[in-house]
């Protein structure tokens, strides 16, 4: 059975930095590409990056690019988002996900099939 366990959220203020990570189990990690989501109170859920299987591929959404970063540790099964220069729109619950297959680098949600139960972040003003 697939698990993906989020930690690191938390109440920051604005310009401030929080590290998310996620830890796997239940199948071959260096198998999957990872991805982080986000969804905000009465929003849909968003994509914010994603990692290829190795590590030598990642994307991010456009809102998040040169604040945000993903690195993955296989030999730990960890994913992890490092997040700076927070702002509050950043705030929402984050869950960190696994690709289908062998898909490379998806950002569609769909396209994704083992989801964490989600990492709360609150960025205050």
């Amino acid at each position: 059975q697939v698990q993906l366990v989020e930690s690191g959220g938390g109440l920051v203020q604005a310009g401030g930095s929080l590290r998310l990570s996620c830890a796997a189990s239940g199948r071959t990690f260096s198998n999957y590409a990872m991805g982080w989501f986000r969804q905000a109170p009465g929003k849909e859920r968003e994509f914010v990056a994603v990692i290829s299987r190795t590590g030598g591929i990642k994307k991010y959404a456009d809102f998040v690019k040169g604040r945000f970063t993903i690195s993955r540790d296989n030999a730990k099964n960890t994913v992890a988002l490092q997040m700076n220069s927070l702002k509050p729109e950043d705030t929402a619950v984050y869950y960190c996900a696994t690709a289908q297959g062998s898909l490379s680098t998806p950002i569609l949600v769909r396209d994704y099939d083992y989801w964490g139960q989600g990492t709360q972040v609150t960025v205050s003003s």
